[in-house]
């Protein structure tokens, strides 16, 4: 299975943290700012920079390079896997939100 989005690592959080995070017109850093969907993208493209990190060591693995294990290789896949997961479970959880709110009656 090639799930191409990786997995948000409590360590990918906090080294992405300042990119989450961008200075607002009186320069202040996040708060009012920032929007949700800017925080998103940049979400899924740690997701996604997971992923093509665990095709490569997988590729790497298949090739029989000896500088990657396998034990590596495996945890960078479950590792994008659970990214995946829950940015699926976001997804999912922004469309019910939406088909919520039209379905209101004004």
């Amino acid at each position: 299975m090639d799930n191409r989005i990786a997995p948000l690592t409590s360590q990918a959080l906090q080294a992405s943290g300042a990119a989450f995070k961008r200075p607002t017109a009186s320069g202040a850093v996040g708060g009012v700012g920032t929007g949700f969907a800017d925080n998103f993208k940049t979400a899924l493209k740690e997701v996604s920079k997971a992923q093509n990190e665990a095709s490569r060591l997988q590729t790497q693995v298949q090739l029989g390079n000896p500088k990657v294990s396998l034990e590596e290789t495996m945890l960078a896949m479950q590792k994008a896997q659970i990214g995946f997961q829950a940015t699926l479970h976001v997804r999912n959880r922004m469309v019910q939100a939406y088909t919520d709110i039209m379905n209101m009656s004004v």
